[in-house]
């Protein structure tokens, strides 16, 4: 991935992804949010935004409802399905209370109907930013808990263990869904995008056994694997 879940790109700005067909729209938003700080990426349609969010790593994730190729919802369904966790708020015209609640069921962390203030849009990012740092904390693994940012994992009475950058890819996306079976094909798109074998999962599922124990990397018998129970 460009870089680790929650940091900022190479000259300190945060990153989104805002995906939005209406043309003008997206040149407003675009600038608005280059001028606030962001480092900003633009989807005109759902396909491309699915592309994008499995391939790179985002702050948050700004999404229309009426889209081209693949609804918003739908697309939003299809990014928590393959464990992007990525905090979301939905832009859209459709914002009555059924529509929010549809929004925020299908995964949304925040709902925003249009026309929009400005400076609620920028004050709600900041929240959502600020809350998915605090989740990211540290996540529960096998025997103690790993730390995304540092790649560190603790564990009670012991020195932590270092993760490479891979291994720590591998290790959080497990772990920020630990009841979900993962093929291998899944990860390699989640934890691998750069990489093209499947081999590389295996091989990672092996260093991460090898520094934390066999059991924090279960193997379901001919599927593929999943966080192994504490």
């Amino acid at each position: 991935m460009d870089h680790e879940p929650g940091e900022a790109d190479a000259l300190g700005r945060a990153r989104v992804l805002l995906v939005e067909d209406d043309a003008e729209l997206v040149g407003m938003l675009a600038t608005l949010l280059t001028e606030e700080g962001y480092a900003v990426d633009t989807a005109p349609d759902g396909q491309r935004a699915l592309h994008l969010a499995l391939t790179r790593s985002y702050d948050v994730l700004v999404i229309d409802r009426g889209l081209p190729a693949i609804e918003g919802l739908d697309l939003l369904g299809r990014l928590r399905s393959r464990a992007v966790a990525t905090p979301v708020l939905v832009l859209s015209a459709l914002a009555n209370p059924a529509d929010r609640v549809a929004g925020l069921d299908a995964g949304a962390e925040d709902y925003l109907g249009k026309p929009f203030d400005v400076d609620e849009l920028l004050a709600r990012l900041r929240a959502l930013r600020r809350r998915h740092l605090e989740a990211a904390d540290s996540l529960p693994v096998s025997g103690g808990r790993l730390d995304p940012r540092t790649r560190l994992v603790h564990r009670d009475g012991e020195p932590p263990v270092r993760l490479s950058e891979r291994e720590c890819a591998l290790l959080e996306v497990l772990a920020r869904n630990p009841k979900r079976m993962f093929s291998r094909r899944d990860l390699l798109t989640l934890a691998f995008p750069e990489a093209e074998s499947e081999n590389v999962v295996e091989t990672y599922v092996h260093y991460l056994r090898r520094k934390l124990g066999r059991r924090v990397v279960a193997t379901v018998h001919g599927r593929g694997y999943q966080l192994g129970a504490s």
